[in-house]
């Protein structure tokens, strides 16, 4: 269960926030703190602490995926969000299919089997909306399959999603070695020259989509318990500090920011990721951006 926080005073807050350019310097100790003392005792693989800091309520602050978290709000989970985006990338890239059998473009992924983590999977709900809403893809007419549970154990993947028993190996080793899928959705492997995106020039059709919709396909945001938001000054200490995290970065290769602070920096990132969302059937509910945050997170970067 999430710690009880004294109501004045400093704070240790356990902590899930895997090793990033942006949280280098917050966890070597460059950016310290008279209040907020962080015990990064999280997974280092970040999406395996996101179950048990929603279900079990195990760390006090950290980071969590946008779809995760938009899931935790539509069922009351006791969790606010920053508005910090501390791992963040476009997602054009994050579909790719086996060259040796002939190329595939995206609109003839209908029809075939795609293989993905978890359905609610944020990575997976960014590239299925912009399939569907840049590539003309009819969602429902593609066979996605999963092997992993959702974060939030209230929701239920829909009745058109199959699971599959990977058996110890990879989505792509299934994919390039046994043909179980026709295409598969993650982070390519550089070092697999038989994988191929489905996208043409992802980086370029990235930056284009960017371009056209003023978005960036925001992933992991920073978020802390109910109970640390009771303390709107260990509240805006964090956001201080991941500020500062921030600035230690090195400047974006392509110049753009994937790792939008501020409410309004993100509001149409929000909009689009909840859109996505509630078309693809991962909410109860449609949310808006608004309620995401408290008074005291929506003022942050004002």
């Amino acid at each position: 269960m999430f710690a009880t926080m004294p109501a004045t005073g400093k704070v240790k807050l356990k902590t899930n926030f895997a090793d990033y350019a942006i949280s280098k310097a917050l966890k070597s100790g460059a950016v310290p703190s008279d209040l907020v003392e962080f015990d990064f005792c999280g997974t280092k693989i970040a999406n395996q602490g996101f179950k048990p800091m929603v279900r079990e309520g195990r760390f006090d602050a950290g980071e969590l995926a946008i779809v995760t978290f938009l899931q935790a709000k539509a069922w009351g989970k006791p969790l606010t969000l920053l508005p910090a985006v501390v791992m963040g990338r476009f997602q054009h890239n994050c579909i790719s299919y086996n060259r040796a059998l002939g190329t595939i473009s995206p609109k003839e992924i209908e029809g075939k089997r795609v293989g993905v983590r978890a359905y609610s999977q944020t990575t997976g709900v960014w590239v299925r909306g912009i399939l569907q809403h840049e590539y003309g893809v009819d969602l429902s007419k593609v066979k996605f399959s999963t092997y992993e549970d959702p974060h939030v154990a209230e929701y239920r993947d829909p009745p058109y999603v199959s699971r599959f028993d990977p058996k110890g190996r990879t989505m792509e080793q299934l994919m390039l070695d046994d043909n179980l899928f026709d295409a598969v959705i993650g982070p390519p492997d550089p070092n697999e020259p038989r994988e191929a995106p489905l996208i043409a020039d992802p980086e370029q059709a990235a930056l284009d989509w960017h371009r056209k919709t003023g978005c960036v396909s925001v992933n992991h945001f920073f978020v802390v318990s109910d109970e640390v938001a009771k303390r709107p000054d260990v509240v805006l200490e964090i956001y201080r500090m991941l500020v500062a995290s921030k600035k230690a970065m090195p400047p974006p290769a392509n110049a753009v920011d994937t790792h939008p602070f501020g409410l309004e920096n993100n509001r149409k990132n929000l909009e689009l990721i909840i859109q996505f969302a509630w078309e693809q059937r991962m909410l109860p509910r449609k949310l808006t951006v608004d309620e995401l945050f408290t008074d005291v997170t929506a003022s942050l970067g004002a």
